[in-house]
């Protein structure tokens, strides 16, 4: 189990798969900085305002050839309204004449006469695919089509731009008998080889690109597109790790930002320990609202599911396709529907079958949220997540650092604390990269006013990150608005006081008084 995915696509996923949680079907999806901070590094090809100077023609002329979009790995072809292209960019961003690589993209066109330029959305992760995701998502957003073209794209690393597959399905579905909270010497060996294991396969399928796949590198991406688009302006809807990738953007452009939307916002000023514990707290908030809104008291509905999953450590549960039902995929099946409201009755209805000693509905919903389908064939978000992150966080603890946090996580915790310890050293351990910061740099003083959304029941992006981005971002810079709600995410979840706001800001440029409040 990957640690928990800032990766807003569960919320629209876990609809979808808690209402047949027993198919097995897959769903899109993938979270994941003490004291010390280091900016990204600047590139040779960057001035002093952010700006891509002297990138060649070669890059900075292209023309996008546009044409129907073929079908996604283990999805179907969009609809015609839908275009897709191919970007070329730096390999290595220092050096913007050398190699490149070729980035995926896709485009809905603006229906309206006043079009504003493009949108681009980034759907989260690390390791989300736009591409995939940007049709689903439309929808949603339909309003926004008026005025502008949505846009999205495969991040440098993801799926069709140089996508990375670490392992194979049999190899996947083995490491699911590893530990992910190692109780003996044993236990604890096999989870770092798997770890060592996972960084190799990575390194062989990935090879030169492996170093080039950071938060920044994809920063700078984006305002090539955005060149390469016919946009003087950045106009930006980020969801989840979007919202990191959107504050390290204003930070190294902020005389090219317009009109950017930070959703589900992750707290840029947490190493990767922090992020952990964030993530501790959010999923036990949520849980414990799960648990209040079914008549429990939520002290008790947390003792009641860590015993269960603390039985499971040692006596996993049969389920009907002869699979068992582990430890750790009985917490992925948790985690699955608390990031949405409406799989809370999918919750409901497979805890209670793990207590009659029936695993298959948890199991079913770890599946959807590890990505594998009923032919046991699995997707390759969370590949792409560890390869992205890894690169980003300088942060590795040891197993012994790790040990000596593993009470302070099960205080905020007792459900998910010991597996978010725990993976805050088995994540990156002996990764053949180095990471480039403990936290990453957000400051964007200049730029034009950043709408920065927070839900409090946020439980994989908890809401304490957005006023944290909004002061960081500056002042004057970050906007903040605040949805009294539950789920992953604000933004078409059922507030019409949210959606209001955010297509005012971006349709006709009307910018929020900081600290507005919408209520449930």
């Amino acid at each position: 189990m990957a640690r928990f995915a800032r990766w807003t696509a569960f919320g629209a996923a876990a609809a979808l798969l808690v209402a047949g949680c027993s198919s097995g079907s897959s769903s899109d999806g993938g979270e994941g900085k003490d004291g010390s901070r280091t900016s990204p590094a600047a590139s040779p090809s960057t001035g002093s305002s952010g700006t891509t100077a002297a990138l060649p023609s070669s890059l900075t002329a292209q023309k996008l050839a546009w044409g129907r979009c073929k079908a996604p790995a283990d999805s179907t072809a969009p609809g015609s309204d839908w275009q897709c292209a191919t970007l070329k960019v730096p390999l290595d961003w220092s050096k913007p004449d050398g190699g490149t690589i070729g980035l995926a993209l896709i485009r809905e066109k603006a229906r309206g006469g006043k079009r504003l330029g493009s949108l681009l959305f980034n759907f989260g992760g690390p390791g989300g695919s736009g591409v995939s995701t940007m049709p689903q998502y439309a929808a949603t957003v339909s309003v926004l089509r008026e005025r502008y073209d949505l846009v999205s794209w495969d991040p440098r690393g993801v799926a069709a731009s140089e996508g990375v597959r670490c392992r194979g399905d049999k190899a996947i579905q083995a490491a699911e008998d590893v530990d992910a909270t190692p109780d003996t010497p044993a236990e604890e060996k096999a989870y770092f080889q798997d770890a060592v294991d996972f960084g190799k396969g990575c390194q062989k399928a990935a090879g030169k690109i492996l170093a080039h796949v950071s938060t920044t590198d994809t920063a700078r991406d984006m305002d090539l597109m955005r060149q390469v688009l016919g946009d003087s302006k950045m106009h930006y809807f980020g969801i989840s790790y979007g919202t990191e990738l959107g504050g390290v953007y204003a930070h190294l452009f902020p005389k090219n930002v317009g009109r950017l939307v930070l959703d589900a916002v992750v707290d840029p000023s947490a190493d990767s320990v922090g992020h952990a514990e964030n993530q501790a707290r959010g999923f036990q908030r949520a849980l414990d609202d799960y648990l209040k809104s079914t008549g429990q008291d939520p002290a008790q509905g947390t003792r009641k599911i860590a015993s269960l999953v603390k039985r499971l450590d040692t006596h996993p549960l049969p389920t009907s396709s002869g699979r068992k039902l582990t430890q750790t995929l009985a917490l992925t099946g948790i985690v699955l529907p608390l990031y949405s409201k409406s799989g809370w009755p999918a919750l409901t209805s497979a805890l209670d079958s793990a207590e009659r000693g029936d695993g298959t509905e948890l199991l079913s919903l770890a599946d959807g949220y590890n990505e594998r389908d009923s032919s046991g064939h699995y997707g390759t978000t969370t590949h792409s997540q560890r390869v992205i992150s890894c690169l980003d966080d300088k942060q590795r603890p040891t197993a012994e650092q790790t040990k000596k946090l593993l009470p302070t996580f099960e205080r905020i915790s007792p459900v998910f604390g010991d597996f978010l310890g725990w993976d805050t050293a088995g994540w990156c351990h002996d990764w053949p990269v180095a990471g480039q910061y403990d936290t990453p740099e957000v400051s964007a003083p200049g730029a034009a006013p950043v709408l920065v959304v927070g839900n409090t029941g946020d439980p994989a992006t908890p809401y304490e990150g957005a006023r944290k981005m909004a002061d960081e971002l500056g002042k004057g810079v970050g906007v903040e608005l605040t949805w009294k709600g539950e789920g992953h995410g604000a933004y078409g979840n059922g507030s019409d006081c949210v959606d209001s706001t955010v297509n005012a800001y971006l349709l006709d440029g009307r910018v929020p008084k900081d600290g507005k409040v919408c209520a449930r």
